[in-house]
């Protein structure tokens, strides 16, 4: 499971309970609201291991990463309270980014992240329900796109089916301790760290042609910043990938 963060300051009224990074709880929320059932998702059980790696189809388009907001804030608190406000808007923009302002959906906000930027978003099904609402949002600024998706009921509706599914109890926001940031790989080739919670997108640098948002490039300049601030007694991350699906085996005849 993991929690939210008041999105720069923003007092957060409407609350949801938080998503576990599961991948059958994104699948569910991907269905509902219009994304092709070719777009996947994967269980990052291990960085290190190539046999355990070698499992996930590629390329990866984002990683949903969730570590514990202790974590988080030594990472990132700094880097936030020195960053200027973005006030990007248009399809010009290297990526959309979404100004989080719902308390308990940050796992929302980094599934929206992901599926709406590089090679994941052309699996949103045309005129589905995710397909509208970014046509809406993405021509706006930041405050104004936090609040058409405040309104969406279609967003709540698709939030709630999931977030009833998972392996954990459902919890509260102040009783889940884990913080959610999406890294993608996007259409300008850099890996950019989205995140509602901060003052906006994150240039974490360029990648090759060949690397994806889970290649080791990937990983220093994203999961593995957050890793170097972690203690013996912060350790509970996970990763859930987003990636397209396997082509079915050939078999012969």
């Amino acid at each position: 499971m993991a929690s939210s963060e008041p999105s720069n300051g923003v007092a957060t009224q409407k609350m949801f309970i938080p998503l576990e990074n599961n991948p059958v709880v994104f699948s569910k929320l991907s269905t509902a609201l219009g994304v092709e059932q070719a777009l996947t998702y994967h269980d990052v059980y291990s960085i290190d291991d190539p046999d355990l790696l070698s499992y996930i189809p590629r390329p990866v388009y984002a990683v949903l990463f969730t570590c514990p907001s202790q974590v988080y804030k030594r990472a990132r608190d700094a880097e936030n309270a020195e960053m200027a406000e973005y006030n990007g808007a248009g399809a010009e923009e290297p990526v959309a980014w979404f100004r989080q302002t719902i308390g308990g959906a940050c796992g929302l906000m980094a599934w929206l992240h992901g599926v709406s930027n590089g090679g994941a978003k052309k699996y949103i099904t045309p005129r589905s329900a995710l397909d509208q609402l970014l046509k809406q949002v993405v021509p706006l600024f930041p405050t104004e796109r936090a609040e058409v998706l405040y309104r969406s009921q279609e967003l709540e509706a698709a939030h709630g089916a999931a977030a009833e599914l998972g392996d954990t109890p459902q919890m509260t926001e102040e009783e889940v301790g884990n913080h959610y940031i999406c890294f993608v790989k996007a259409d300008d080739g850099h890996l950019w760290e989205l995140n509602g919670g901060m003052k906006g997108p994150v240039d974490r640098g360029a990648l090759t042609e060949d690397e994806d948002a889970l290649s080791e490039r990937a990983l220093q300049l994203g999961v593995r910043s957050f890793m170097r601030h972690a203690g013996s007694q912060d350790l509970d991350f996970s990763m859930v990938a987003i990636a397209p699906e396997l082509p079915a085996p050939t078999i012969d005849s």
